[in-house]
């Protein structure tokens, strides 16, 4: 199995892919140096710690460590994008919407991710 069965990874990999989209297309120039660049960037961390939890997967701390780093990526990915919506460089509501609730489902994703790791954990075994 590869970290590219995991749920959390495909919707992870999703905003990726959308966010960078967004902050090309539908943001003034100006932003994807600023809060566009930061914005991509905590999109792809969150991608890159569920990667990198994954290969630690033998190691329960190490696991959960790096999905909890995940998290806190997602949560500023959160925080960049209603930043964007509320000084208005983002203008598209339907687009602001669409990326926020996936990061919301990202973030609950996450969370029972973790617990499901907390509670049957076998080292070795193959998420």
């Amino acid at each position: 199995m590869s970290y590219r069965n995991l749920e959390i990874w495909k919707l992870a990999n999703e905003l990726v892919v959308e966010i960078h989209e967004m902050t090309l297309k539908d943001l003034p120039k100006h932003e994807m140096y600023e809060t566009g660049s930061q914005i991509r960037k905590s999109s792809k961390s969150t991608k890159s710690n569920i990667v990198e939890g994954y290969g630690r997967r033998r190691y329960k701390q190490d696991f959960i460590h790096f999905l909890t780093i995940s998290i806190g990526s997602n949560d500023e990915t959160m925080d960049h994008l209603e930043t964007l919506f509320s000084t208005k460089s983002l203008k598209d509501e339907k687009l602001y919407v669409r990326i926020s609730t996936k990061i919301t489902e990202l973030g609950k994703r996450l969370n029972m991710f973790i617990q499901s790791v907390e509670q049957n954990h076998i080292s070795g075994k193959k998420f």
